[in-house]
């Protein structure tokens, strides 16, 4: 067999052979493209803990909805968006009122919503409908969960697209948004926390609650080692991401691994190779006598 053949064999094959990789592949692509802009902001805003918290905050909301629905996505993803925005504001306005932060808040409140999501599931469910709902199941992506989706990638570009410029705005000077625009300024952290509940939800429905925040996070700190334009970096996330899904799909598949770390792992690496040979600030850049020039 030629290389060519083995690398059809290998790295198409999969998809043109197989519904179900080729409905996870387009799922985990949408995914990607709104994954990519909302995980730079997040980056950018210094909230990826925050990110991390609130994925796991969609659990309780996941919960009732397969408790009420089983395992019916349009309920599962309902209640998850809507247990997220519940933490999001409950965390908000405990910092607000007393004196807490909001990340102190925040992190007591996504711990009690994790505990009662284990709870709920426990009562009515299995360790299997658990495990489901934890570490999600991208290659059982079907007819339901791909408009979802892709409703979700679709409507996050068009917000970004209309609202780019305030949301960047709030993000680096908040204090000079609302000098120039005092009656919306006060809808972009709403609004931005919107985006990242919507994609997380999206993320929950492919790859489970403990795996939603990787595609956010890893591809989009692994582009800032490579660009330092804004729009490069979110095309740059996007396109990471990407491919990060199509290498752990692969992986899964050729390997027999659990698909969503598989692909949160691919986008760990190469988040490790920017971190290690990125243009800006990585490890080569910033100490030149690790290079391989500068050894004895």
């Amino acid at each position: 067999m030629s290389l060519a053949d083995a690398l059809q064999t290998g790295l198409v094959a999969p998809f043109t052979e197989f519904g179900f990789m080729r409905r996870a592949w387009v799922a985990s692509l949408a995914l990607s493209l709104s994954a990519g802009p909302v995980g730079t902001l997040l980056i950018l805003r210094r909230l990826t803990l925050m990110g991390d918290a609130m994925s796991h905050a969609l659990l309780p909301g996941a919960a009732l909805g397969f408790m009420l629905a089983g395992l019916s996505l349009p309920a599962l993803g309902l209640g998850a968006f809507l247990a997220g925005l519940l933490v999001a504001a409950l965390a908000h306005q405990a910092a607000r009122l007393t004196a807490q932060r909001e990340e102190s808040a925040l992190a007591a409140f996504y711990l009690m919503a994790l505990a009662s999501g284990v709870m709920l599931v426990s009562l009515r469910g299995t360790s299997v409908d658990l495990m489901h709902l934890l570490f999600g199941n991208i290659l059982a992506a079907d007819a339901q969960t791909l408009p979802l989706v892709a409703t979700v990638a679709s409507a996050t570009l068009l917000l970004l697209a209309i609202f780019a410029r305030p949301l960047v705005a709030d993000t680096l000077d908040p204090g000079f948004l609302r000098l120039v625009w005092p009656g919306g300024s006060r809808w972009m952290r709403p609004l931005f926390m919107g985006l990242l509940v919507s994609n997380l939800v999206a993320g929950f429905l492919t790859l489970g609650t403990l795996m939603s925040v990787g595609l956010l996070v890893l591809p989009a700190a692994a582009a800032r080692f490579w660009s330092r334009n804004l729009a490069s970096q979110m095309l740059l996330a996007s396109l990471l991401a990407a491919l990060a899904s199509t290498v752990g799909l692969l992986l899964s598949y050729q390997a027999q691994l659990p698909t969503g770390p598989a692909i949160v792992l691919s986008a760990g690496a190469m988040y490790l190779l920017s971190l290690i040979f990125g243009r800006h600030d990585s490890l080569l850049r910033r100490t030149p006598n690790l290079t391989p020039g500068a050894l004895p």
